[in-house]
């Protein structure tokens, strides 16, 4: 098939987004029966991506008994928007309680449509009363989940509370930086604390009965709060060691944990519920399109899309977002300012370019579809921007094979994209990038 072939056939599939409530009915015809439904996005900080997976989200929520959003964000900071969105916390209103989301890059989550979308899920919850959640899926958290463990315990056994604070002393030996223990275990300057954080989640589990029955009504939440949070520090010990050698081993590191922690959180919910339950996924579309479709996979990587398919099979959707130029909120290094970028146009040589050329100003298709089918199974880049946009270094930086039709179920394709809103803006993201002509800016 030519490029011209192509494109026609895409055009011929291609479904308008418009605004109009209709826009993805028939998207969701499928995706509502579903367990998991993987919403990626092609960067962290596109206006579009966020504001279209929330409008996806409410309606497999509201029409199709979706419980909630399991989010590529940090399981306790999360979980105080869980509380705040069920009514169990004292935050007086969505800012507030998204107040612990302060780790780089804070914008990711603490944004205009992220905003909008928990005080949705608040009022959801307050005029129909159902499950409303908000979960984080990853493991960064390593201090701030062992002190959650240690709050926990502190309520509900003060003489483990003590052994598990002794046990976690051992991360604070390089201070709040994780990154500085990781070094410091790999070069053994510093003991491992790997044999302290396994014990914690070991003796958590095993007292499981006495805490939840101390814990009163709440004690099988606040317990599975709190194992999650034992699991996410013993990852997260084991990940920021593992920084210090291959990419590939932290990386599938991490993603495994998050399918873990999806499956940990879809079995309490079903036990809570006492019913089959279906929830909705937020992560980049390197983590939601299926690796094995990619050239990462040559490597060894996995991801959350390649492992979910992998554990549900057709019970798993994976939806992928792409967009052709524009804004975004990114940096320029890990741990800068948010800043307003311009995004290139994509490559010619890339997915993007070529649903570019179709010449529609927003769509979504389905990849399966024998119209198209046999073109999307080929080779060609695909662009990722994550919270670092490094325009100068951008084909190394940005871009690399995909195989479309394998790694999404369907793709949304929106031409022309504007930067996320973040809640706290910078002077160099309100003034955003300068012009490549400037001074003269013709």
């Amino acid at each position: 098939m030519t490029e011209t072939e192509a494109v026609a056939a895409l055009g011929r599939v291609a479904h308008p987004m418009v605004g109009a409530n209709d826009d993805y009915d028939a998207l969701l015809d499928d995706l509502k029966d579903a367990r998991f439904v993987l919403l990626g996005e092609a960067t962290h900080g596109t206006h579009e991506f966020y504001r279209e997976r929330a409008r996806i989200t409410r309606r497999l929520i509201t029409r199709h008994g979706f419980v909630g959003v399991a989010a590529e964000a940090d399981w306790p900071e999360a979980w105080r928007v869980h509380r705040y969105v069920n009514g169990r916390s004292a935050d007086n209103d969505s800012i507030e309680a998204m107040g612990d989301f302060e780790r780089f890059p804070a914008w990711m989550w603490r944004n205009a449509d992220v905003l909008d979308f928990v005080g949705w899920l608040r009022e959801h919850h307050d005029r129909h009363g159902g499950p409303a959640g908000f979960y984080g899926l990853d493991l960064y958290s390593l201090h701030r989940s062992a002190s959650a463990v240690i709050d926990y315990l502190s309520r509900v056994d003060p003489d483990a509370a003590t052994r598990a604070r002794d046990l976690y002393a051992c991360l604070d030996q390089a201070g709040v930086d994780p990154q500085k223990y990781g070094l410091g275990a790999v070069l053994g300057l510093t003991p491992s604390c790997e044999d302290a954080v396994v014990r914690i989640l070991d003796e958590l589990r095993a007292h499981r009965p006495t805490l939840v029955d101390k814990g009163g009504p709440e004690g099988a939440e606040d317990f599975f709060y709190a194992e999650q949070n034992a699991r996410t520090a013993k990852d997260a010990e084991a990940y920021y060691r593992g920084m210090f050698r291959r990419r590939v081993s932290t990386w599938n590191l991490r993603d495994g944990h998050m399918v873990e922690t999806l499956a940990a959180l879809s079995d309490h919910l079903e036990r809570t519920l006492d019913r089959p339950v279906r929830l909705v996924v937020w992560a980049h579309n390197s983590h939601c399109g299926d690796a094995r479709a990619t050239e990462v996979s040559r490597h060894g990587e996995v991801n959350i899309g390649q492992l979910c398919r992998e554990r549900w099979g057709d019970k798993v959707r994976l939806v992928g977002f792409s967009t052709y130029s524009g804004s975004v909120t990114a940096a320029s290094a890990w741990g800068g300012p948010a800043e307003r970028k311009r995004v290139r146009p994509a490559r010619a040589d890339s997915w993007e370019a070529l649903l570019h050329k179709v010449g529609r100003p927003r769509f979504w298709f389905d990849t399966r579809d024998p119209r198209v089918r046999p073109m999307l199974t080929e080779e060609r880049l695909g662009r990722a921007i994550g919270v670092l946009y490094l325009p100068e270094t951008e084909r190394q930086s940005h871009y690399y094979g995909v195989r479309l039709g394998n790694q999404f179920d369907y793709v949304l394709h929106f031409d022309h994209t504007r930067a996320v809103e973040p809640l706290e803006r910078t002077t160099s993201w309100e003034l955003g990038e300068l012009p490549e002509t400037f001074p003269s800016a013709l």
